[in-house]
C-alpha cells in the first residue's frame, strides 16, 4: 500500500499526485493539515516535510517529490 503524505496547497505534493493519478496508482492521500497525520508523519520520518511516501509493502520511506516519482517508476 502507498501512502503518501501531503500538503493539498504543496506544488511538490501536486506533482507528485499528478503522477500517481496519470499513471492509475492507487494510493492513500493522508493530509497534514489535520494535526493527527502531521503527528504520524514527525514519528514516521522525523521531521514536518512533504511530499513524503511510504510503501508498506516494501518497507519504503522518503522525502523529496523528484526521488518518489523515480522510484515510482520502478514499481510500475
Amino acid at each position: 500500500m502507498l501512502n503518501l503524505y501531503i500538503l493539498e496547497t504543496c506544488p511538490y505534493c501536486l506533482k507528485v499526485m499528478n503522477f500517481l493519478e496519470n499513471n492509475n496508482i492507487l494510493y492513500n492521500k493522508i493530509d497534514i493539515k489535520d494535526k493527527t497525520n502531521e503527528e504520524s508523519l514527525i514519528k514516521l520520518g522525523g521531521k514536518r516535510q512533504v511530499p513524503f511516501l511510504v510503501d508498506t509493502d516494501r518497507n519504503i520511506q522518503m522525502y523529496e517529490s523528484n526521488d518518489i516519482i523515480e522510484y515510482l517508476k520502478t514499481i510500475l
